[in-house]
């Protein structure tokens, strides 16, 4: 495994079955820990599509997965999860392919650190919304026939920060108080919750889709050195210096174990929460537990799921017993 782009040597690892013939979707391949799940599920012979803004960005990852394995079967895709619009192009061009997905991994994110301005799409929304719930609600919901058709494993990766982190429904886009990460932990929490409810309704409306939730702890990604690099105090220092020697946090593809575990392993039941083993869950070899407080309530969870769906504008099929919305699902 690398860390950018220098060799690491994991102190952890994951037994991937055999996946040839199957076929994955992972957000934010292009970089990270996005890439190093994208680059193990390669190695295992999954053939794997990666949505990406950058063309250029997604030619280094590929560049590198082929020199490990010559054979890997990737697919570039351009969206960008900023637009409603641009993954509703994705997810056309998806179902017209017709080919099931195996496995999906919502990955992708973006967290805004040391930027004061609160940003929002030219859908209208605030941008770590958008981004990290939104854009992934509409995808699973377009793509839903595609999961269903073979059963597929879904992989919601959450983050550390949900743990202790809310959701306020009367400020859904942090319009008051505005901080990036608290931001960002909103939006995290929104999508653990939009996970919790999409596990428990494939269950009772037999969708036979299999969710589980995960998280990657810390890792010395693009975004925490560009943060810290920012900060000149003793203790961010000292922090960069702790995560730079892996004392307090892991590589990118440590930090991937949890998502593959939570998209391979059997034994990850639906509705389960994977993360790292270590201590306060910052690194470590990755294991299931039940999901956080801030994001088990079932009824945060649906009230959740109807707001994100709105306001999306994702469609899926209606809870038993109620009339079908028709064929498929996506943006309605």
């Amino acid at each position: 495994m690398t860390d950018a782009g220098r060799p690491v040597l994991a102190r952890w690892h994951v037994d991937l079955p055999d996946l040839s013939g199957r076929r994955a979707l992972v957000t934010g391949a292009s970089d990270g820990v996005g890439a190093e799940i994208a680059r193990a599920l390669a190695g295992a012979g999954a053939h794997v599509v990666m949505p990406v803004r950058s063309r250029a960005k997604a030619a280094v990852v590929t560049q590198r997965i082929l020199a490990e394995t010559p054979d890997a079967q990737l697919s570039v895709r351009l969206a960008d999860l900023s637009s409603l619009g641009s993954v509703d192009g994705l997810v056309r061009q998806l179902l017209a392919e017709e080919e099931p997905i195996d496995m999906l991994v919502l990955n992708a994110g973006i967290v805004l650190l040391g930027d004061p301005a609160r940003h929002v799409s030219t859908d209208g929304f605030e941008l770590h919304l958008q981004t990290n719930a939104l854009s992934h609600v509409a995808l699973t919901a377009g793509i839903l026939p595609l999961l269903r058709a073979r059963g597929s494993r879904v992989a919601v990766q959450c983050s550390l920060a949900v743990k202790h982190g809310t959701l306020a429904f009367d400020d859904l886009q942090v319009e008051r108080g505005y901080r990036p990460l608290r931001a960002y932990t909103a939006s995290k929490v929104a999508l653990g919750l939009f996970a919790v409810e999409l596990a428990r309704r494939s269950g009772a409306g037999d969708w036979g889709v299999r969710v589980a939730l995960c998280h990657p702890g810390i890792a010395l990604t693009n975004i925490a050195p560009a943060e810290l690099r920012g900060r000149r105090s003793p203790g961010a220092r000292l922090g960069r210096a702790l995560m730079e020697r892996r004392i307090l946090s892991q590589s990118a593809g440590e930090a991937a174990l949890p998502a593959l575990r939570a998209v391979t392993s059997p034994d990850v039941s639906s509705g389960e929460l994977v993360v790292p083993s270590g201590a306060f869950e910052l690194h470590g070899s990755p294991r299931a537990r039940k999901p956080y407080r801030s994001i088990a309530d079932p009824l945060a969870a649906a009230r959740a799921w109807d707001v994100l769906t709105q306001l999306a504008g994702a469609r899926f099929p209606a809870e038993p017993g109620t009339p079908p919305l028709g064929p498929g699902s996506g943006r309605g």
